[in-house]
């Protein structure tokens, strides 16, 4: 796989991100980077953990396994792009 696709398969789950995370905070998002993060910046909360990644597990066709997910894979959503990409 050369760097573009991995580069922009990393965008692509950066984006896919974006979009649910917009549905599960309820709100438009701009402004947003895969520096982001997710509790500090977008105030995500533990419920919304749960929602956000019950939808990436619909949207991408992956299943989480909790004990695979380390509390620095929320940090940004750079951070859990790099999870998700690992774990696909």
């Amino acid at each position: 796989m050369s760097a573009s696709t991995v580069e922009t398969s990393h965008q692509q789950i950066v984006t896919v991100i974006v979009t649910v995370l917009e549905d599960v905070l309820n709100q438009e998002l701009t402004d947003v980077t895969a520096e982001t993060r997710l509790f500090d910046d977008l105030s995500l909360d533990s419920t919304g953990v749960l929602a956000l990644l019950m939808a990436l597990e619909d949207n991408l066709e992956m299943e989480v396994d909790p004990e695979d997910l380390k509390q620095s894979d929320l940090d940004s959503i750079g951070s859990l792009a790099a999870f998700v990409a690992k774990n696909r």
